[in-house]
């Protein structure tokens, strides 16, 4: 039979190669991106960056068709990744809840949570409404589990207007509410009820401002659209440091809500049917308590030799103050890395980070860029695998890799993270996934 006078089966075989051609190709891109996946996974695992710490997204298999979108709409790099033809989570430890994977779902797979927290002993039970297990006392911002300031701001406006709902109900307040803690969660919570003719009253061991604060000089934060009670609309992608404070700074002077600074929250117990409050400074009367604490809490030291010297700093506010200097930063997180990048780019500084880990697990996607880039003109070394073994005036004493080692030193700075506020939300008789924290 002659293929080419038969219309009919002359179409399907050009239909069949038409098929091949743009199939095999795809197919071959398909398995690369699963191969590619798997090895990325893999090795997230071996160095440990898989696993979340705080919220994370959380894929619904039976839904994920496989279309890739959330793989790369995350503003912090590869988080998620495809494997076998589904999403998975892959630097779990990256996410800090942009939630712009699960507004890009086009089939609704994924949520941005906190998982099943029935075993872990540093996230507070909470309601729907961040209610803890203690009655009108709420808990909201990073202490609860979630980052960035969007969440921080719709937290605390959440609670606020769950307890106007409740003095709708239930009558005025014959105390204040306290709020702890003067960052975005408690000033949103604060100016909320304030414009609401509420009493209340803030309480902060610092000025206002919470984590942001601790920031270096011009660092940029990543925020999305969120509107700021009080001030209004916040609809830039980044704000400075400098900007954030300002803007605080105008709540404070258009409101002047009742900020009492200096206190250090130490007790609360059940009073006259609410709570009473006792910090380092006063006693207070509370009706209801909205705890805004952040989690950084105190310094984490090292507890080494040397660590009370006066060349020895625990957060860098302005880098441009160092020149010519031997520094060694300690630590694998952004405020290390952003460190140690804004140390490296001043005059005839010597910069090495120091961290006891294989390889970098939970910075920022830009962060990550930036260190390469540093590394690549020789502004920064990594000693991965090390550890501070000492301090003294011109040097310090490692151990890397098994060795011992020594480097001539003018300043450390020491980014360990923080001593999260748990045993004091223990203390107050908050619970936790678990019944007691360890």
């Amino acid at each position: 039979m002659d293929i080419l006078s038969n219309e009919a089966l002359l179409s399907w075989v050009i239909g069949a190669i038409l098929i091949l051609i743009f199939a095999i190709p795809y197919l071959r891109s398909w398995q690369k991106t699963q191969r590619t996946g798997q090895a990325k996974l893999d090795e997230a695992i071996r160095i440990g960056a898989n696993q979340a710490r705080m919220q994370h997204p959380i894929i619904d298999l039976s839904r994920c068709i496989g279309c890739g979108i959330c793989t790369r709409v995350c503003p912090e790099g590869e988080v998620l990744g495809l494997v076998g033809g589904k999403a998975v989570l892959i630097n779990g430890s990256k996410c800090v809840g942009h939630e712009v994977c699960m507004e890009s779902c086009p089939v609704g797979g994924i949520e941005v949570g906190l998982g099943d927290i029935s075993s872990r002993e540093d996230i507070p039970r909470l309601t729907d409404e961040l209610e803890s297990n203690l009655k009108n006392v709420f808990i909201i911002g990073e202490l609860g589990g979630l980052a960035l300031i969007r969440n921080a701001v719709n937290q605390g406006t959440r609670v606020a207007n769950t307890l106007l709902a409740r003095a709708d109900t239930e009558g005025k307040p014959k105390h204040p509410i306290i709020v702890v803690g003067a960052g975005p969660a408690g000033l949103a919570c604060t100016i909320t009820l304030q414009l609401a003719a509420l009493p209340v009253i803030m309480l902060d061991q610092n000025e206002p401002g919470g984590t942001i604060l601790q920031y270096p000089r011009r660092k940029l934060v990543l925020t999305q659209p969120i509107v700021l009670p009080g001030f209004g609309s916040m609809d830039q992608s980044e704000y400075s440091k400098e900007d954030l404070l300002e803007i605080w700074g105008q709540v404070f002077k258009d409101h002047k809500p009742d900020f009492r600074v200096g206190n250090i929250l130490q007790q609360m117990t059940p009073d006259s049917g609410g709570y009473q409050i006792k910090t380092n400074l006063d006693t207070f009367q509370a009706s209801s308590v909205v705890l805004a604490l952040g989690r950084r809490g105190s310094p984490r030291k090292l507890n080494i030799p040397g660590e009370q010297l006066s060349k020895v700093s625990y957060k860098l506010i302005d880098a441009k103050g160092y020149n010519n200097a031997h520094i060694l930063v300690v630590g694998g997180g952004d405020s290390a890395i952003e460190a140690a990048i804004g140390l490296g780019r001043q005059s005839g500084n010597t910069v090495t980070i120091s961290y006891r880990g294989k390889a970098f697990t939970r910075i920022k996607s830009r962060n990550d860029a930036q260190v390469r880039q540093a590394l690549k003109q020789g502004w920064i070394k990594i000693l991965f695998e090390s550890t501070v073994s000492s301090i003294e005036e011109n040097e310090v004493h490692l151990s890397h890799a098994g060795r011992s080692r020594t480097l001539v030193n003018q300043y450390v700075f020491i980014f360990a993270g923080g001593v999260p506020p748990f045993k004091l939300m223990e203390s107050l008789g908050i619970r936790f996934g678990t019944a007691t924290v360890s």
